[in-house]
């Protein structure tokens, strides 16, 4: 009897998880525990020679000359906005279909985000609507490189530089993913990364970075991470505390060398979700320049909600990536964000379901999800 029958006859126990950290982690327990360690003997908790070291591990990996650790992804993105001069009277053209912290990065830098419309097939920012939303205040565009596939890169900064807007890159699901052969990271004036447990490079716990050849910025944006100083007791600016501890970074340089082969594993899993679902429900377009590192692995469905639910109930973990366009919020209090026309970005807030995306995933995992979602689709199919 085949997997996937087995577990639906309750042969087999349990179900499948969307994130398996400790999957992960196997056969990295010991390097994890002399990171820590090492950490604990020195004594050095917050910043110091760990954090410095990551730093430059990470900045030679994303093909950067700087890399300054944060406190989390929102506070990378805040401060690489605030460092490089945006602020109150700016805005931000941000795609209406991502993770709100990617606006809220802006608006605690004190601009305000005005979103644009997606792509159909990849729900990444569309380009002719950035060129829609561009208005006089207009002084950046926030590029998402969502679900682990790179933004067209070349036709917004197209748009951006006659008008001398800067490009930014949001690049918390995009570890290691390329543009026409460059890393994410090293595509727009400045890039803020996100450490979070899950990400395709994840701490223990918050972490984040934003990564530039610019030192100017990172010198700034290292002062404004540090209460605003310049040297100890020496504060030049009105700072923040969104220093990256040293434990994290120590944990982080163990697990860096592993992403490459963790983003591996994760596009062959990928491949063999859309070999078993076929034609069957509209998944990520993927485009030959950006290839997608599948921090996430969406499909879009009518009846999403109950579907996921069905899944559920089948003992599979799913997600909805993101279940509200970024001026749906409440948050906003109504404010108009939304200056242009955004269907697209509706549509996939409607429409995405996030299936069960690690490297640890097991063949069988995958057949069990796929078996179990032809079901839900088509209800009384045995």
């Amino acid at each position: 009897m085949p997997l996937a029958q087995k577990r639906r006859a309750g042969a087999i126990d349990g179900g499948v998880r969307f994130v398996a950290l400790d999957r992960l982690h196997e056969g990295l327990e010991d390097e994890l525990y002399e990171a820590f360690a090492r950490v604990l003997a020195a004594s050095s908790f917050t910043l110091g020679v760990e954090v410095e070291r990551f730093e430059a591990e990470f900045a030679a990996y994303c093909g950067t000359e700087h890399c300054v650790g944060v406190s989390s992804g929102t506070s990378a993105l805040s401060l690489m906005l605030r460092a490089s001069g945006i602020g109150p009277g700016d805005e931000v053209i941000v795609p209406a279909h991502t993770f709100i912290a990617s606006a809220l990065g802006v608006a605690h830098a004190g601009a305000t985000p005005i979103v644009c419309d997606v792509e159909e097939d990849t729900g990444l920012i569309a380009p002719d609507s950035v060129a829609e939303a561009i208005g006089p205040r207009t002084a950046a565009i926030l590029a998402v490189h969502l679900y682990g596939q790179a933004c067209d890169m070349d036709a917004i900064e197209k748009l951006a530089r006659p008008r001398g807007i800067l490009v930014f890159e949001d690049a918390a699901q995009a570890h290691g993913a390329t543009y026409r052969g460059r890393t994410v990271g090293s595509l727009g004036a400045a890039a803020a990364f996100s450490f979070y447990p899950s990400k395709n490079l994840g701490a223990l716990g918050d972490g984040g970075a934003v990564c530039t050849d610019d030192p100017d910025l990172a010198d700034r944006i290292r002062c404004l991470r540090n209460l605003g100083q310049r040297r100890k007791g020496e504060h030049v600016e009105v700072g923040y505390n969104e220093r990256l501890d040293g434990l994290h970074a120590a944990l982080l340089r163990v697990k860096l060398p592993h992403v490459d082969g963790w983003n591996a594993a994760r596009r062959e899993h990928a491949a063999r979700y859309r070999e078993l679902l076929s034609d069957a429900v509209p998944m990520l377009g993927e485009r030959e320049s950006s290839p997608c590192v599948y921090h996430l692995l969406p499909v879009r469905l009518e009846g999403r909600d109950a579907i996921g639910a069905a899944l559920g109930a089948r003992g599979i973990e799913t997600g909805v990536h993101y279940g509200q366009a970024i001026h749906q919020h409440q948050a906003w209090n109504g404010a108009g964000l939304a200056r242009v026309p955004v269907p697209r970005a509706e549509a996939w807030a409607a429409q995405e379901l996030s299936l069960p995306m690690h490297p640890g995933l097991e063949p069988g995992e995958i057949e069990f999800v796929v078996d179990e979602l032809h079901v839900s689709i088509n209800p009384g199919q045995v």
